[in-house]
């Protein structure tokens, strides 16, 4: 059990995290998965891959059909729990391989869980549709039309990428400095004329309740928050890491993480920014980051 561990276990996170969007909710499913399977001799199991990935994907669905209930009562928007991405070593590389964009993880809420097992199963990991009928026990010709649908809800179509994209680490420098200088024209530039910035708190610590919307209203909320408060004086600091595949930005204070931003770029302007604060979604990200 120990070998099929090792060569699993990359593959199992990524499905459980990218079925619920929470990494914390992912670890557990990963180890509860192996732990009801350590009794099981290796040499009964026909297929291990396919018998281990329908055991996360299951129990993910089942975590997900809960969370979906507590997410209705959820105070502002609810944003995944973001995670932090730079290799350090060859298993890193794995478990980070095959991740949907931070974007798409937010409109994966869109769609109803068996959606999201497809779209994940085949889009992100590339599994093929014969499988993913035995995995979620439907027929290739549902698995498909599960696909079509969730594309349509996502408002998505079939030429656009899914998978995190480059960094951008140059764009978010760029965005960042003109914020911090109070150039309003520059950071205008910058955002979509769609612009939509989402701020989770989960009613725990302040965050935008509603999601803000235009060029002028985002860069008035932005300015706010770096022309006053922590930012402002000092108390909390900004720096960029490489989180779901892209460089963001991780706020920093004495006290540990306060936040996370993310950017959806297209076509050089920003489409959506995600702030998640929540503390319940940054305890991992403090725990491979050295935060407190």
């Amino acid at each position: 059990m120990k070998e099929l561990y090792l060569q699993y276990k990359a593959l199992l996170f990524k499905i459980a995290y990218q079925l619920t969007g929470s990494a914390a909710d992912a670890e557990d499913i990963v180890q509860d998965v192996f732990v009801k399977a350590y009794d099981i001799d290796p040499e009964s199991i026909a297929e291990p891959k396919a018998y281990l990935c329908k055991m996360a994907t299951n129990r993910s669905l089942d975590l997900l059909k809960s969370a979906r209930k507590q997410r209705e009562r959820y105070i502002g928007p609810w944003l995944p729990e973001p995670i932090i991405t730079e290799e350090t070593d060859a298993l890193d590389a794995v478990i980070h391989h095959d991740l949907l964009s931070y974007a798409m993880l937010v409109l994966l809420e869109r769609i109803t869980p068996s959606e999201r097992a497809v779209f994940v199963l085949r889009e992100a990991l590339g599994f093929e549709y014969s499988d993913i009928a035995k995995l979620i026990e439907k027929s290739e010709v549902n698995c498909r039309k599960l696909l079509s649908r969730a594309r349509d809800k996502m408002g998505i179509s079939e030429a656009e990428p899914v998978h995190a994209q480059p960094a951008g680490e140059e764009w978010v420098r760029r965005f960042v400095l003109e914020l911090a200088e109070g150039n309003v024209k520059e950071v205008l530039s910058l955002l979509a004329e769609e612009v939509v910035l989402l701020s989770d708190g989960g009613g725990k610590v302040s965050a935008a309740i509603h999601p803000i919307k235009t060029r002028e209203n985002v860069s008035r909320f932005l300015f706010g928050l770096v022309q006053k408060g922590p930012l402002a004086d000092g108390s909390v600091k900004a720096e960029l890491r490489i989180l779901n595949g892209q460089t963001g930005l991780v706020l920093r204070s004495d006290k540990g993480i306060e936040g996370v931003t993310l950017f959806h770029v297209v076509q050089g302007g920003a489409l959506h920014l995600y702030i998640v604060r929540n503390p319940d979604k940054l305890k991992l990200l403090k725990l491979y980051t050295g935060g407190s």
